[in-house]
């Protein structure tokens, strides 16, 4: 039996938060049964980097990962200037530690990076030495790819990275992880919005 939780993603959002690499992904999970919530640092409403105010469905000391099917965070401003979004590279921790995914794109791979998330994980970003900034310990195990899941070990929880120019194959992944498509109709949709391949379209619709 499917439970909410299964169906339930959970967006963090924050003031500078990346507005387009995350479309594909919301977009399509909502087309396909998924309920994305978002969740801020408080319930207080957040300027995007686009400048749209979203109002969060809730607060991060509300998230629990037994609730949600995945945690995606995104790029934003506040992950290389402080300490305002180490909470959800908290909370990101929380999640992997309980065997619930999470996905991060962009300057969030580097929040993760200084959680010391990605010392024994495969990840990729915008590039190594963006990570290596932060200090940390994974070094070796950074992919020089689009986008990468790392399928997690002893209970802990997959995780998916990607730089922040490739949200068609973050979106890729996130499918991939999720069970969204088969792996025929997963190829035809990342070949339809990432290369603009017209036949890919027959096999979405098949």
């Amino acid at each position: 039996m499917t439970s909410s939780s299964d169906r339930t993603v959970h967006l963090a959002v924050y003031d500078t938060f990346a507005d387009w690499e995350t479309g594909h992904t919301t977009a399509h999970l909502t087309q396909h049964g998924y309920t994305v919530r978002t969740v801020g640092p408080t319930r207080e409403p957040v300027t995007t980097m686009g400048g749209l105010r979203i109002q969060p469905d809730l607060a991060l000391d509300e998230l629990r990962a037994r609730d949600s099917a995945l945690l995606i965070l995104t790029g934003a401003a506040g992950w290389d200037t402080g300490e305002t979004l180490a909470p959800f590279a908290r909370a990101a921790r929380g999640f992997l530690d309980a065997g619930t995914p999470v996905a991060a794109i962009c300057g969030a791979t580097a929040g993760l990076a200084r959680e010391g998330l990605l010392d024994d994980r495969a990840h990729t970003s915008a590039v190594s030495f963006y990570l290596a900034a932060t200090g940390y310990a994974g070094g070796e195990r950074y992919v020089d790819v689009d986008a990468v899941t790392d399928p997690g070990t002893d209970g802990g929880g997959r995780l998916v990275t990607a730089g922040p120019t490739e949200p068609v194959a973050f979106a890729r992944e996130v499918f991939g992880l999720l069970g969204v498509y088969d792996a025929k109709k997963l190829d035809a949709w990342y070949r339809l919005f990432h290369d603009s391949d017209a036949s890919a379209y027959e096999v979405l619709q098949g």
